[in-house]
């Protein structure tokens, strides 16, 4: 079940969009070493334009992950790789659909 979100923008700097589409793709494997991690997508809006959304059961997975490799890894190479620092928004998921899934999250039940 996810209760929240995050959805993080993310804009090359001119001629680093395969860089940073390649930073994305290595990033996969942080995500599914994260368990409080329910959904992780990295994607990309346009040629420059790129950005991860993921979703958690709570708070705290929210938090972990914002304090785990990813984070880490971004910010050590955000400097040289985008435009601007990442614009981080989170969210609150009111319904789901995911695999075994389909149900109102319980901070709505």
């Amino acid at each position: 079940m996810v209760n929240v979100g995050l959805q993080v923008r993310l804009e090359a700097k001119p001629g680093k969009e395969k860089e940073l589409e390649e930073f994305l793709h290595a990033q996969l494997s942080y995500a599914l070493g994260e368990p409080g991690t329910t959904a992780w997508f990295a994607i990309k809006l346009d040629a420059k334009t790129f950005g991860i959304f993921d979703a958690f059961p709570d708070e705290n997975a929210s938090q972990a992950h914002l304090q785990g490799e990813i984070a880490k890894a971004l910010g050590t190479t955000a400097a040289s790789l985008l435009a601007h620092p990442p614009a981080i928004e989170k969210f609150a998921v009111l319904a789901a659909k995911l695999p075994g899934s389909g149900e109102v999250p319980d901070s709505l039940g």
